[in-house]
């Protein structure tokens, strides 16, 4: 069955705000048998709103708007539709009474203006919104279904999840989206893709696609299936990219880089310490977003300027006066020194040029060394990273920690079981 979203507010459609609900919400209706065939969207304009969804009440058979249900003036959505399907507006007084309630319950006065998040359209049923004031609402016109839901994404997946999944399963048909994906490291696109192309090009009933990203690049593969049946070629596909990629693949449940390096420290009961130059707490920002981290990393050290290099890592000036800081001695020896300073067993390090300034003939901008520490060994690898600053910082703190998991990998095949 086919399904539409579209979201609500101008603030989309300015370069500051990303409309991250459709994501979320493709992902379940997908899960719940619907083919997401548009997405859209429309700024906080009655007429625009009542406009598109005419147009998709012609080719939809679910259509989910989000977001323009609050309570203010641009606020639209509500009487967008009810405008649209010529129903009117009316106030539910036990909706009214709850949002008293939860203002008062929280010290607060409730203001005017919310009381239009009470209205409701006629013959709609309401989906109580118990993080918010903005109810949702379910619609049945002309065989299609339309759902309302508020914008700020805690509010819509909490309706969502508890209110419209239930009912759009039982829509959905015995069609499903089944759906694998690979997430690579160590390959570029093109050799990924000539890796993969003679493999996936045999099966026209699954769409591959391979998006190269600044972390990693994801290889998915996406096959609509009789719900009640295994997807055997999909299997089939799948295996042939793990085994074809080995090792390559990190991840095929979504886990991020982070994550994986995380599991492995904690599974040979080694510890982490990071010195970071370019990238300055990067490194040490993502490793310590995963929960229990505090299990294996022992803390970063910022070392930007050259002299907190030598104050804290204890690299020799005269290292840095004859390589410079962003050298392959350099990344080895803070590497060594953060290793020493915080008592752990790996050392890892970044320095580099992240521009747009600093660079030499002999340095371009985007070169970055990489230094570990581990065992009796240290050394380096460097590499000159495509992108702005910021891209050149994030594809250095994922190198770094793509080499970490090599390294793991490696240490841990040569122990013997």
């Amino acid at each position: 069955m086919r399904a539409e979203i579209i979201a609500v507010g101008s603030e989309l459609l300015t370069p500051d705000n990303i409309d991250t609900n459709s994501l979320y919400l493709t992902h379940g209706l997908n899960e719940a048998g619907f083919e997401v065939r548009l997405k859209s969207i429309v700024g906080d304009d009655e007429a625009d709103i009542a406009g598109i969804l005419q147009t998709a009440l012609q080719r939809s058979d679910l259509i989910i708007f989000s977001g323009g249900l609050g309570p203010t003036e641009d606020d639209l959505t509500r009487q967008a539709v009810a405008g649209a399907l010529n129903r009117p507006l009316a106030t539910n007084s036990h909706i009214l009474e709850m949002m008293r309630q939860r203002f008062a319950a929280r010290g607060f006065r409730m203001s005017p203006n919310n009381e239009r998040q009470a209205q409701v359209i006629r013959d709609a049923e309401v989906l109580d919104n118990p993080l918010g004031t903005a109810p949702g609402m379910w619609i049945e016109e002309r065989g299609r279904t339309i759902v309302l839901l508020p914008g700020p994404p805690r509010e819509l997946k909490s309706i969502f999840e508890q209110k419209v999944v239930p009912r759009i399963s039982r829509l959905g048909g015995e069609m499903k989206l089944a759906y694998r994906s690979f997430h690579v490291t160590g390959l570029t696109e093109s050799e990924l893709d000539s890796r993969l192309a003679p493999i996936y090009t045999a099966y026209p009933h699954i769409r591959t696609t391979i998006l190269a990203g600044a972390r990693h690049i994801a290889v998915r593969l996406y096959q609509w299936i009789d719900s009640s049946k295994p997807s055997l070629e999909l299997e089939e596909l799948a295996g042939k990219i793990q085994r074809e990629l080995g090792d390559a693949v990190f991840a095929t449940g979504g886990e991020s880089m982070e994550e994986v390096v995380g599991r492995q420290l904690k599974e040979s009961g080694r510890t982490l310490a990071v010195a970071e130059s370019c990238t300055a707490g990067m490194l040490g920002m993502h490793i310590t977003s995963v929960p229990g981290s505090s299990e294996y990393f022992m803390g970063g050290i910022l070392c930007y300027s050259n002299q907190s290099k030598i104050d804290l890592c204890g690299v020799p000036a005269e290292l840095l006066e004859k390589h410079g800081a962003v050298s392959a001695e350099a990344a080895e020896c803070l590497a060594r020194g953060v290793r020493a300073a915080l008592h752990s067993s790996i050392g890892l390090s970044i320095t580099g040029i992240a521009g747009p300034g600093g660079a030499t003939p002999e340095k371009p901008v985007g070169l970055v060394y990489i230094g570990i520490s581990i065992g009796e060994k240290t050394e380096s690898r460097s590499r000159v990273m495509p992108g702005d600053r910021e891209t050149i910082r994030e594809r250095s703190t994922y190198l770094a920690l793509s080499w970490l998991r090599r390294k793991l990998m490696e240490d841990r095949s040569r122990k013997p079981e």
